[in-house]
């Protein structure tokens, strides 16, 4: 990587307030069943990560500032869903869990 892309990385650390949000992004106790797979956080997510459990995968992102969709404060979404995706706060992670079981449990 060059010199220049690293100035590039702390800009958008910087914008991101990444530093911020370790503070304040909660603990998650996952099911010992399921394959946590964390990805890179594109496209204006804060977090990503995958679930896998069999054949099931689910996708997760937290989306800190409204970027991806319309929520009014960080939340997270699962998909797939019932078909659409689930949203929730950033702090409900148990409903963040039940959604991913029930993702899981629809594929």
């Amino acid at each position: 990587m060059e010199y220049e892309d690293f100035n590039k990385v702390y800009e958008v650390e910087r914008i991101m307030e990444y530093k911020k949000w370790c503070g304040e992004i909660p603990h998650i106790t996952f099911p010992n069943d399921w394959q946590v797979q964390v990805i890179p956080p594109f496209a204006g997510a804060v977090v990503r990560f995958k679930i896998k459990k069999g054949n099931a995968s689910v996708s997760i992102y937290l989306d800190c500032y409204d970027r991806l969709g319309c929520y009014g404060q960080p939340y997270w979404e699962v998909y797939p869903h019932e078909n659409d995706v689930f949203r929730c706060d950033m702090e409900d992670t148990e409903s963040l869990l039940k959604a991913i079981a029930e993702s899981i449990a629809e594929q």
